[in-house]
């Protein structure tokens, strides 16, 4: 069985709302505070306050912290996960909301990621709505986020360099590739910390996938809004894998397509590249022959339904096609999960399906870089690292991620 959790970010969506919508849906508190107090710092208290919002009941996450003054580094936050002796899924989910959050910042603010400073998402209350959030997951026992549509707010809001228009900076290029609606609510519905969580671990956007629901849950906002509830919903349910291969039970996709006969072998490459890059799940090349005996190529792409409009932009601009096909595919991925293990200090992250490990090839090739192992050395080694602990870490220890190199 797989186990999800659909957020419906209708109102946008926090640190806190997210750790709220959990902790509403079933998560036990005292089970996310236990494991919160294993990170190197103190002074922060957690509660789970009972509120309504526009008459609909939801769950306030409160998060009161010592030292929201406090500016972090990626570099500094990522060594408070590492050294918290986290559950190794808790651990890597928050790791990589961290370092989404330190991408984006570092290309705003033209730094490299591990030194750019964190103001607002590197104060405690933050740094405990994102850890928070990968301990509720977990103790929902969550194998896959996925997320419909993310509200927008406008208008401006103020932060440590000052007033800023919303949707913030960072916020929207953290959803770059992610469905999104504007609004006429004049604030910030979704902040950074918000498409961070989204950014780094939804595994698949659009409309509520196929499940047997078991819970719903509604996290609040602070403030009141006119005419609409501030709260986030998740709905947490299971997915049988038996179901798999049966008609109508899988995630719907699309698939498109483009014929080309007149371009290079680099050109459609590059192709390939910039439709993963604009949120394709996967993208390929199929070698044909056209009318006339002309040999050409398809290039194809599959993508959620959020992310169609860029990626046809993609592949028409790239390719020179002067058109696109688009048909609907249902995808049924086995599960899947992603760990962490090391190689001469390195880390290389493995994915295994069914027992078979797959070191993943832009680790491993970072790693050959560094140490001057050959490419294949340092993937049998991530392998052979991965079998070793295997009995240590199981599934229920690791990231569910249909959509890393190899997706379906």
């Amino acid at each position: 069985m797989t186990r999800l959790a659909w957020f419906n970010s209708f109102s946008g969506i926090s640190g806190d709302m997210a750790l709220g919508a959990l902790i509403d849906a079933g998560a036990d508190v005292a089970e996310v505070r236990d494991m919160l107090r294993r990170l190197p710092v103190d002074g922060w208290t957690l509660d789970a306050e009972p509120t309504l919002r526009c008459g609909l009941a939801g769950t306030k996450a409160r998060v009161v912290a010592a030292d929201g003054t406090v500016h972090r580094t990626a570099a500094d936050i990522q060594s408070m996960i590492a050294a918290a002796g986290l559950p190794e899924r808790v651990a890597l989910r928050a790791s990589a909301v961290f370092s989404a959050l330190a991408d984006v910042e570092g290309r705003l603010h033209d730094r490299p990621p591990s030194e750019v400073h964190f103001h607002e998402v590197g104060a405690i209350d933050s740094i405990v709505d994102v850890v928070g959030t990968c301990a509720a997951l977990e103790v929902l026992g969550i194998d896959e986020v996925w997320s419909g549509s993310v509200a927008i707010g406008h208008g401006m809001v103020d932060s440590a360099h000052g007033l800023i228009p919303v949707p913030a900076p960072a916020t929207i290029a953290l959803l770059a590739g992610a469905p999104t609606h504007g609004s006429d609510v004049p604030f910030e519905l979704t902040t950074p910390t918000g498409a961070a969580l989204l950014a780094a671990l939804v595994v698949g956007w659009g409309p509520m996938p196929a499940m047997v629901v078991e819970a719903t849950g509604y996290g609040a906002g602070d403030r009141d809004l006119d005419g609409r509830p501030n709260l986030a919903q998740v709905v947490v349910g299971t997915v049988a894998e038996a179901t798999l291969g049966f008609p109508g039970s899988g995630q719907a996709l699309v698939q498109l397509e483009v014929n080309v006969d007149d371009a290079t072998g680099e050109t459609l490459a590059h192709a390939i590249g910039e439709c993963l890059a604009a949120g394709a799940n996967d993208a390929w090349i199929t070698p044909m022959v056209m009318k006339k005996g002309r040999p050409a190529h398809t290039v194809s792409a599959l993508c959620d339904a959020g992310v169609v409009a860029a990626v046809a932009g993609v592949l028409t601009a790239e390719t020179g096609s002067l058109g696109v096909r688009a048909h609907t595919v249902e995808r049924w991925a086995t599960s899947r999960t992603m760990h962490a293990v090391e190689v001469d200090g390195h880390a290389v992250a493995v994915k295994v399906s069914a027992g078979r490990a797959k070191a993943e090839h832009d680790d491993a090739a970072r790693v050959a870089r560094a140490t001057g192992r050959p490419l294949r050395d340092v993937v049998a080694l991530a392998e052979e690292a991965w079998r070793n602990g295997a009995g240590q870490a199981g599934p229920s220890g690791s990231i569910s991620s249909p959509n890393e190199d190899g997706a379906i």
